[in-house]
């Protein structure tokens, strides 16, 4: 418990204060419930929170968590809309080989990938990500002012580069132009990558990396105001990594997906 009040700066003596007036049973536990929200910029719903005030040693239920957050006047952001992207030119589709089975048994079996767009001060900045689905981690992504093929090819080599070969790994994607390109379906096989792709006009099948985007805007580029483009792609790069190393999930039994890839490892 002690670890957790100084993580987000609880004074002990509000937290013994709270627990000697029993006025209010779960004063404490509203206290903590806020400086975990607040540590966490309002980007964690009462089920992470479940998580994280039971790691402090309350037990409670996700409802009775829910119930005191509704007091407190603590509520999670709404998910934004998708971005849309150009098509640009058409090349050689791939058929959908993943079939919405998000599941994965490893790391490195299913990957997905996507772009997205920013716009800030009149500016548009592109960010292309590459997600393990066993882990949900954020594994390689670049930014870029123009969403050139390059820009996309350049994610793909940050994390080939730690790989001889990848055979037996399926990446996934929409139907957008990068992925149909001959440089980029080149740079699969050599790895032994097989490539998997969306049925058109179907946004679901590729859900997991529009979860991830939808996620990103909502807690982090809605939440915000930026002074410039700089100060925005110094900014996403601060928030991939609190999301790998420290945003918690529940589907990884409350870790980050670091700490789930290091629980692996161990």
């Amino acid at each position: 418990m002690n670890d957790l009040l100084l993580v987000f700066n609880m004074k002990r003596s509000t937290y013994y204060a709270a627990m000697r007036d029993k006025t209010d049973k779960y004063e404490s536990e509203k206290e903590l419930i806020k400086q975990i929200f607040h540590h966490h910029k309002g980007r964690y719903g009462y089920r992470r929170v479940t998580q994280l005030v039971r790691r402090a040693g309350f037990i409670l239920n996700h409802k009775t968590v829910k119930r005191l957050m509704d007091e407190l006047g603590l509520k999670s952001c709404v998910r934004p809309k998708k971005y849309h992207s150009y098509k640009g030119i058409e090349g050689k589709a791939f058929p959908n080989i993943l079939q919405r089975n998000f599941k994965a048994s490893g790391f490195n079996e299913k990957w997905v990938t996507d772009v997205t767009e920013f716009n800030i001060c009149g500016q548009r900045i592109y960010l292309s990500a590459l997600i393990d689905l066993y882990n949900q981690e954020v594994i390689s992504y670049t930014i870029s002012h123009h969403p050139t093929l390059n820009f996309v090819c350049k994610m793909l080599s940050n994390v080939f580069d730690k790989y001889e070969n990848l055979t037996g790994l399926i990446i996934h994607s929409d139907h957008g132009w990068h992925y149909r390109t001959e440089r980029y379906t080149q740079m699969l096989k050599m790895k032994g990558v097989t490539q998997s792709m969306s049925r058109k006009g179907n946004c679901l099948d590729n859900c997991m990396a529009e979860n991830f985007f939808g996620l990103l805007k909502t807690e982090f580029y809605y939440m915000n105001k930026f002074s410039s483009v700089e100060n925005l792609k110094k900014a996403l790069v601060e928030y991939i990594d609190y999301y790998n190393t420290e945003r918690i999930k529940i589907g990884l039994n409350g870790l980050s997906p670091i700490e789930f890839r290091a629980q692996y490892a161990a």
